[in-house]
């Protein structure tokens, strides 16, 4: 039998993507998801003081957190859908997005940086 080496397993599929609302299940801020990592990007000393730990080889977001400048990095399984469907206000939210339609932000072309927490 053929073992894939962990890091080149395949990670579960985003539930979320780009101008979806979303809401943290601990701590209850609402926010907008700008960009999505197929699984924990951050080094081990951010993984080690984040204080839930959720698994790795998950997706995790780049959430705009509403009415602060904000931006955090939770693992799919700390979110839900926020239903809500009202926009958020982020001082970033121009710059990645480009309107409000349906209920979630539209993400314009403007890419997310590349870089490690």
């Amino acid at each position: 039998m053929i073992m894939l080496h962990p890091d080149l397993q395949e990670c579960e599929s985003p539930k979320y993507a780009p101008g979806d609302l979303v809401c943290h299940v601990r701590y209850r801020y609402r926010g907008v998801v700008v960009a999505c990592d197929s699984r924990c990007m951050a080094d081990e000393n951010w993984y080690q003081s984040n204080k839930t730990q959720p698994d790795k080889e998950q997706p995790w977001y780049h959430v705009l957190v509403h009415e602060s400048g904000s931006i955090t990095y939770p693992a799919q399984s700390s979110l839900q859908l926020d239903e809500s469907g009202q926009q958020i206000t982020h001082p970033l939210l121009d710059h990645f997005f480009s309107g409000f339609e349906k209920g979630r932000h539209t993400r314009n072309n403007v890419p997310w940086p590349n870089t490690t927490l």
